[in-house]
């Protein structure tokens, strides 16, 4: 018989082995410790899994079969991979378990580290633990924190076998072995059965004295007398080995009280002390020691198998765990003499226990994380950042200080204290959107029957900022399929771009979309109220069969669309604010209607949802990657233009992400400002304010803009990098941008869900365009120049600074674009019809200034721009230049049911965004084209711009 068998069948000590792999079990070696060395449990924990899954390859191949039948989460892939091998583990030792009648042969599983301090989500997680394991032999591993105790009470009491682990100080041991015996006794109070309950209390042993030690180190070096040098020398490697005697010694009397007495005689089974942590650490100590001192009846050895191995060849079997008594409470008594608090010690190793078990579930969910995303390949959209030295060290220590905050965990559990503690957990809706919206694909699917069964040819969304620019993404990506309308955007209260939106459509063939998440903003609503006059003059009563509604529960949208006989409403989701809502019904119900198969859009977003997901720690979440580099970027190094260059195929998403980053990011004197729509073009004509993103689409990819990334990133500016394999896999953007810009919000300390300037634009615009109404015209204002075909104006502050206005329009653009400095950036706002050839002229006069001032530029168009980057131009950081063009409308056009028409919206919305402009103190100039000639203003302005950088 060998030594490892002898603690069982002369000293009544079960040996435990503290490891678990799929290889070991499978090959038998597990089954060869149970017949040969008399092994009676086994104990995992996230290290001992870590070293398993997260360092070989022997877990491949069943990643790889579960990857192929669908794609999975990454903590099912850990749980299945644990679940299976405990599983496996524990029919090796149901033998055991059997012959003992209960007593031995149990397998221990780890309730998450993660959930240490929450009593409720413990609970949560243990029962449903040990559901999925089923098996009898099962313990769950509950740590013995403050908020683990009522946990293990609770979970003994509903007939859970427990393993309490973390045990380092005698009270916390007596405290944990009065919640199990109170357990027990609440559920035999039931008339319940208490004899097959088992549980360990698994005390630590070498952590106490690798503690210990350094603080006796401490003591010594600091003492000046040589005897007492020598007594403190003489408690080192002592004290663990007391503790846990004494301990041993509370568990006699605790099992002896007439309490437990009466439980024991229903067939109740004490709880053993298990000592855990018995690999010394210090080589100067005997491998053996913490076995060899700790032998005695009813109590639990689990050893690491290196352990083991010293044992069955070296060790000796003696009852060890009563002797010196006395010398035992010597030592712990002359520890506190020597100003050691053991208590104090206890609580720092749990704390650095839970935090050790954190931080190897971190690296083993990271390493599954890596091999989901090898197994997903090209299906998974690539993400590479190419950071210089500074900010590479600075995205680190930020990608680390996520992982040890917890906060993606957190963030997933709308935690508001990731960004500033305000509201922010009321927005996070669209974390968990996709799933919910993919248990209503087949709704989708019967509402893209049915667009097609009316034979629609066209369909038109007509909203605003989110409600608009995501399906606009997937109208110019996605294009036109055969057997489904094409879809039009109408974002724009111009009156062209109003009627051409209506010349281009057959309106008894069109399907109108009203998208409007509050049912209350001016620009959906006018647009409804157009079209449907419309669309009445042309059908009928049954014009409201030519509309669905897609707006929040409740919303006036919700009551005017059943007032008016809408054909069907789509619900929003309230959580969720417009620029995060893509991916809800906002982007859904246009993608139905053009043909696109709603599950699969789905199912392919959910791969990045997953990649991004609340067990996928930092380094390997590419969400918090990115969004760490951006807001980092910003903070320390200044580079806060976001530059956007996408392959042409997906050039359209670079509109969604300005308005995302944008009025996520801009507020409160801080932000990242987007820049989207600037061509590519040599490292010379860029600042060092600059982070680029590059989304290269594969085999469409255009290879200027490669070289042009490549020199990029050879001159020192940061680049990320993401490339997609196909155009369908564009839905995976969406989410992963999302992630990003939250991240970055909480990296610049703002709440990325609010848009406070948004809002006072939209104040300011009906404050106008209502007293319009009321007098019949906007009110009249004094130019600081006015010509035949131009007029300047400002707010008294800008035209104080600008006198050269008064000289004429190319002197007052001269001195507007003097005001840059660099970092600054040019903002271009245009309320003019958004056409190819008005984009073009400006893009030109855009182009020209930055390159020749080397400062990011913007060209928007209003009133569009107004909810998307205007939020960032009045709220963001001081660093905008901004020219507004305006311009007479060659014609009005009239809007049912009010009195003015869509000139006098749009006029509003203009001077509505100035005046905040103006009040926020940025540096603005109005340039207004009289006559309704607006193609020569344009280019007159454009001809100035050059000129003046010329």
């Amino acid at each position: 018989m060998n030594a490892l068998k002898a603690l069982h069948t002369e000293q009544d000590q079960a040996v435990w082995l503290d490891f678990v792999a799929r290889g070991f079990i499978a090959e038998g070696k597990l089954k060869a410790l149970v017949e040969e060395d008399g092994l009676r449990g086994v104990t995992s924990n996230p290290s001992i899994f870590e070293k398993a899954i997260g360092a070989s390859n022997e877990y491949d191949g069943s990643l790889k079969t579960v990857q192929e039948a669908g794609d999975s989460r990454v903590i099912d892939l850990y749980e299945g991979l644990a679940i299976e091998d405990i599983r496996n583990a524990a029919d090796v030792l149901r033998p055991v378990y059997e012959a003992s009648d209960g007593a031995d042969g149990y397998v221990s599983l780890e309730v998450s580290p993660y959930l240490a301090l929450d009593t409720e989500a413990t609970l949560a997680e243990a029962r449903r633990l040990h559901k999925a394991v089923s098996r009898d032999n099962l313990m769950v591993k509950v740590p013995a924190t403050p908020a683990g105790l009522p946990a293990i009470r609770q979970l003994t009491a509903e007939g859970i076998s427990i393993n309490v682990t973390l045990l380092f100080a005698q009270d916390t041991y007596e405290a944990v072995a009065n919640a199990f015996i109170d357990g027990l006794a609440e559920r035999a109070a039931k008339g319940e059965d208490v004899s097959r309950i088992a549980s360990v209390a698994s005390f630590f042993i070498s952590r106490i004295d690798s503690a210990v030690d350094k603080r006796l180190d401490a003591v010594i070096a600091a003492a000046n007398d040589p005897d007492e040098k020598a007594a403190l020398e003489a408690l080192k490697g002592k004290v663990a080995i007391a503790n846990a005697k004494l301990a041993y010694q509370r568990y006699k009397r605790l099992f002896a009280d007439p309490r437990w007495t009466a439980l024991a005689e229903k067939g109740a089974k004490a709880q053993r002390l298990l000592w855990a942590s018995t690999g010394t650490k210090n080589k100067a100590y005997s491998d053996v020691l913490y076995v060899e001192e700790l032998i005695g009846p009813n109590t639990v050895n689990t050893m690491p198998p290196a352990t083991m191995d010293a044992f069955r060849d070296h060790g000796t079997v003696r009852a060890s765990i009563e002797e010196d008594i006395a010398g035992a409470e010597a030592v712990m008594a002359r520890l506190a003499r020597a100003g050691i608090d053991i208590d104090a010690v206890a609580r720092q190793l749990v704390e650095e226990g839970v935090q050790l078990f954190i931080d190897a579930a971190d690296k083993l969910l990271g390493a599954v994380a890596e091999k989901r995303a090898a197994l997903l390949g090209h299906r998974l959209d690539g993400q590479s950042l190419c950071l210089g030295d500074g900010l590479k060290s600075a995205s680190a220590k930020a990608v680390e200080a996520w992982r040890a905050s917890g906060a993606i965990r957190r963030l997933w559990a709308h935690d508001k204290s990731v960004w500033s503690n305000a509201d922010e957990d009321r927005w996070l809706g669209w974390l968990r959107i996709v799933e919910d919206e993919r248990a209503k694909a087949a709704d989708y699917a019967a509402f893209a029957g049915w667009v097609k069964e009316r034979g629609f040819t066209d369909a038109v969304v007509l909203g605003m900022g989110g409600s608009s620019l995501g399906p606009e993404v997937l109208a110019e990506t996605f294009g036109h399929r055969e057997g489904f309308p094409r879809l039009r955007i109408l974002d724009s209260t111009n009156p062209d771009e109003v009627r051409a939106v209506e010349a281009a459509v057959n309106l008894p063939a069109t399907l109108f979309i009203v998208a409007s998440k509050s049912g209350s903003t001016l620009e959906p609503n006018v647009f409804r109220d157009y079209f449907l006059g419309r669309m009445k003059a042309v059908v009928g009563d049954r014009a409201g069969t030519h509309f669905v509604a897609v707006t929040d529960p409740g919303s006036a949208m919700e009551k005017a669309a059943e007032a008016d006989g809408f054909a069907k409403i789509f619900h929003g989701v309230p959580q969720i604010g417009g620029r995060y809502s893509v991916l809800s019904a906002f982007g859904l119900v246009p993608a139905a209607a053009i043909g696109i198969d709603v599950a699969e859009f789905l199912d392919v977003a959910r791969i990045m949802v997953r990649s991004c997901g609340p067990a996928v720690p930092p380094a390997q979440n590419p969400g918090v990657l990115l969004g760490t580099a951006l807001g980092t970027a910003a903070n320390t190094e200044g580079r806060d233009k976001v530059t956007i260059i996408a392959s042409p195929g997906i050039a359209s998403f670079g509109a969604w992400a300005e308005q995302l980053i944008a009025e996520s990011t801009g507020k409160q004197g801080k932000g990242l400002i987007p820049i989207d729509g600037e061509p590519i073009d040599v490292p010379a004509v860029y600042g060092r304010d600059r982070f680029f993103v590059y989304l290269r689409l594969d085999g469409f990819a255009d290879l200027q803009q490669d070289e042009a990334v490549r020199n990029l990133e050879r001159e020192g500016h940061p680049v990320a990098r993401i490339t997609l394999e196909t155009v369908e896999q564009l839905p995976q953007e969406f989410f992963r941008f999302e992630m990003a810009t939250a991240v970055a919000g909480a990296v610049l300390g703002i709440n990325p869900f609010d848009q406070p300037d948004v809002e006072a634009s939209k104040i300011e615009t009906k404050k106008l365009f209502e007293a319009a109404e009321a007098s019949g015209a906007l009110p009249a204002e004094t130019p600081l120049f006015e010509d035949d075909t131009i007029a300047l104006y400002a707010d008294p502050r800008n035209a104080e600074a600008l006198p050269q206005a008064a000289e004429g329009l190319e002197a007052a653009i001269r001195a507007q674009l003097a005001r840059m400095s660099d970092g600054d950036y040019l903002a271009l706002l245009a309320y003019v019809a958004r056409s190819e050839g008005h984009r073009a002229v400006l893009q030109r006069a855009r182009i020209a200034v930055r390159d020749k001032r080397r400062v990011a530029t913007c060209l928007e168009f209003g009133p569009r721009f107004l909810h998307s980057t205007g939020q960032a131009y009045k709220g963001g950081p001081d660093s905008g230049v901004f020219l507004q063009i305006t311009a007479d409308p060659t014609e009005d056009l009239a809007i049912p049911g009010r009195k003015l028409g869509f000139g006098t919206v749009v006029a509003a919305q203009a001077r509505g965004d100035f005046a905040v402009l103006a009040e926020r103190g940025r540096r603005a100039l109005r340039i207004h084209i009289k006559g309704g000639d607006v193609a020569a203003g344009l280019k007159r302005v454009a001809a100035a711009l050059e000129s003046a950088v010329g």
